[in-house]
């Protein structure tokens, strides 16, 4: 009988869980089995190939069934992306997987003796605990084994018994290859590369915003090394060099990942298997995200001429048949029947769903002033703390910029000083005559949610119901979509919503903070059709790599204070930064030591100093030796031990450089007797 839970397996303490170690008992499992007689989580033997195996899965919320029939293995080292659009059921397949849903039919199945570890899994900590804490967690079986190694030092130094000098060596040795004597190291390795700063580790975790607690949490859980990381949306929060150090070790680690993620770079980066969920079933690609999006194209048209070829058929067989049974003879008759069976049995695909393109223009053609912006010497500070400081440039009408930079350092705040959102400290901003900018936020309200979508229109931008069901249905919503209260919108739905509003307005300057963030890749693909067909300026703010390539033509950095200003697009500014980064790391390397002037005398001063040398190197050698041999008589002295071994090591440093002084003047006598 199978007698694990998986969901209890995935709560073990510090979320990392391993298949042995949790069991039913009798009691327990009788109950769980009567509660969901379907499920069948089961734990596999070592003769399974597969990290993660799931058959037949089938998922409902009440009478609406959300994955139909799920099946398939993911395997040791793999790196697999679940993609699809909002509500497709990417999060229910993962809170299924780790216990967190019951589900009605189907297995899962976890490897045997596989550590598993989930980014919204938070161990329980202490209230006070500082961040530090928290990540040092991470090594609660390395601190298992040091806290062994202790006791054992203590009962060494009251017994001298070998057997427990065998076992501090093996523990030793775990302890060393576990990585005991690196973790600062690996630390503060993983805290730069996911940018927790050394302010950050000294603060408490609870006082934390949502998003530090989830980069801490992924730094953890990257700390911990575990077999199979879960990851949903774990590009949340980070920063672009953040995003592109964490596709870098993803695709070092040795380990498996399955991650939910809508950043198309980061899925190319460190994803090679796509499963995509549609309408709650999956379909597989065997590549990175740029290879199903084609893939996805070929076997859209695959199925539609299938579908078109099965319908003309379908078309064909009717009409032969309707004809025979026109002619109204007994042998036709017999015919279109037998026709008329072969219809019957005969299955038509279903026409395949395609993703519906944006056909529009937006944006006011007939502006024509050259110098839409002039930002002059912008400075604010927060709380003491200055995020811009200086900040100076001009915007030309058609030019989409990009401005890129570290949470923190003031992006939002200056698209809102531009806007007149927010008054600077000091600093002026100049806009051109008939400047008619439109502003997108990371979060979109509007005065009254309860409306429908219709009503919004007809309200905010005073035309009529035919009108705004067309303006809507241009920005694929129709039918019953329209009627909806905007309060049941996602945010991805509002932000379209909002440009649907904007689009026939005369604007010649559209401002986008975060425009994709926590929208899927679908929601993403419209709103960079929107974006795309706007023919005025572009000055935007964002962490998505594919939507800052594909629109900027100019970088605007902020950094520590201080502003880089760059004209070119994205692929260029990394370039620029590359070769930035190693003139400066050229720049600090050693200089080559220059030649030393020879020594006055000639080489007979040279052998002078160089006989020295060998009597002074001869002398410390004997005391090393007298050194040994008192040693090896006092190994059951440990305090003389102790200041013997002190005394050697003096000597051993001295007698390394009277060794290096020796070789030193030894080749400058060879080259002085060539």
């Amino acid at each position: 009988m199978q007698r694990e839970n998986l969901g209890a397996l995935f709560a073990v303490e510090k979320s990392v869980y391993r298949a042995e170690t949790y069991k039913l008992s009798d009691e327990i499992l009788s109950q769980e089995i009567k509660r969901q007689p379907h499920n069948r989580i089961k734990k596999e033997g070592n003769d399974c190939l597969a990290d993660i195996s799931i058959s037949g899965l089938n998922k409902y919320f009440g009478e609406n069934q959300i994955l139909y029939d799920i099946t398939f293995d993911i395997f040791p080292g793999e790196k697999v992306a679940i993609v699809g659009p909002n509500g497709a059921g990417k999060t229910t397949l993962f809170r299924v997987l780790t216990g967190e849903l019951p589900y009605e039919t189907g297995t899962i199945s976890i490897a045997k003796d596989r550590t598993v570890g989930m980014i919204d899994q938070i161990p329980v900590y202490n209230p006070e605990d500082t961040v530090e804490q928290i990540l040092r967690s991470a090594f609660h079986r390395i601190d298992d084994i040091k806290d062994r190694m202790h006791e054992l030092e203590r009962r060494m130094e009251k017994n001298d018994d070998s057997n427990l000098l065998r076992q501090y060596g093996a523990l030793q040795a775990e302890f060393e290859a576990m990585g005991g004597y690196a973790l600062d190291f690996e630390v503060n390795k993983v805290c730069n590369g996911l940018e927790i700063p050394k302010e950050m580790r000294e603060q408490r975790f609870d006082v934390l915003s949502g998003g530090e607690k989830t980069r801490v949490n992924l730094a953890r859980i990257i700390l911990e090394d575990t077999d199979i990381l879960l990851l949903d949306e774990p590009t949340n929060h980070l920063d672009l060099d953040a995003v592109q150090w964490l596709g870098d070790f993803l695709n070092d680690y040795k380990g498996t990942v399955v991650t939910i993620s809508h950043d198309r770079y980061f899925l190319d980066q460190c994803c090679d298997r796509i499963i995509e969920l549609f309408d709650g079933h999956a379909d597989f690609y065997a590549g990175s995200y740029s290879y199903y999006a084609e893939e996805r194209k070929l076997r859209f048209a695959q199925r539609m001429a299938e579908h078109e070829n099965q319908m003309e058929e379908l078309k064909r067989l009717q009409d032969q048949s309707r004809k025979m049974h026109q002619w109204g003879t007994e042998k036709m008759h017999k015919r279109a029947f037998s026709i008329d069976k072969r219809i019957a049995r005969m299955t038509v695909a279903d026409r395949p769903k395609q993703q519906k393109k944006m056909n529009m223009q937006f944006g006011d053609p007939n502006y024509e002033t050259e110098n839409v912006l002039k930002v002059r010497g912008i400075c604010k500070s927060f709380d003491g703390r200055q995020i811009l400081n200086d900040v100076t440039f001009n915007v030309k009408n058609g030019e989409r910029i990009a401005i890129l930079g570290d949470n923190g350092t003031g992006k939002t705040t200056l698209l809102n000083i531009i806007l007149g959102l927010e008054e600077a400290d000091a600093g002026t901003v100049k806009k051109g005559d008939g400047l008619k900018p439109a502003y997108l936020p990371q979060v979109v309200h509007f005065e009254n949610e309860n409306r429908t979508l219709v009503d919004t229109l007809i309200y905010e931008k005073n035309v009529t119901p035919q009108t705004a069901r067309n303006r809507l249905g241009r920005f694929q919503f129709s039918g019953e979509e329209q009627l909806k209260p905007v309060s049941k919108l996602s945010g991805g739905e509002k932000s379209r919503l909002r440009l649907c509003e904007l689009m026939y307005d005369q604007l010649n300057m559209l401002v986008l903070d975060e425009p994709t963030n926590h929208l899927d890749i679908l929601s993403r693909e419209w709103i960079e059709e929107a974006v795309e067909s706007f023919t005025g300026t572009l000055l935007f703010v964002s962490h998505d790599r594919y939507f800052v390539s594909r629109f900027a033509n100019r970088i605007i950095v902020l950094m520590d204070g201080e502003m880089i200003d760059f004209t070119g697009n994205y692929e260029q500014y990394l370039a620029f930064r590359e070769q930035k980064a190693a003139e400066k790391a050229a720049a600090a390397m050693p200089k080559p030591k220059k030649e030393k002037p020879k020594p006055k005398g000639g080489t007979k001063q040279l052998e002078k100093k160089i006989a020295k040398l060998e009597r002074e190197i001869a002398s410390a050698e004997e005391q090393s030796a007298a050194l040994d041999e008192q040693m090896a008589e006092a190994a059951s002295d440990a305090g003389k031990l102790m200041e013997l071994s002190n005394q050697k090591e003096e000597i051993e440093t001295n007698l390394m450089e009277l060794m290096e002084q020796w070789e030193e003047l030894s080749a400058q006598l060879e080259e002085m007797q060539a």
